[in-house]
């Protein structure tokens, strides 16, 4: 099982939510990116999707829940 790094799951003020939506955007990118290459999926695409995350190679663009135009 996969135990991602504390600090893309603790980031102040990002939903859980999102991270789990994000994290699965990338492995669709991951799996569609060697498929078209004619490449074999050797590791898992969650597991390289949850590295470029942690390695800060894609980040999470979530509007800011506190930022309000009233």
């Amino acid at each position: 099982m996969l135990k991602p790094s504390e600090n893309i799951i603790r980031v102040p003020h990002k939903s859980q939510y999102a991270l789990v939506i994000a994290v699965a955007k990338r492995a669709r990118e991951i799996t569609d990116e060697i498929e078209a290459a004619g490449e074999e999926l050797i590791n898992k695409p969650v597991e390289l999707a949850v590295r470029d995350f942690v390695a800060e190679k894609f980040l999470m663009n979530e509007p800011d829940p506190f930022d309000y135009d009233n």
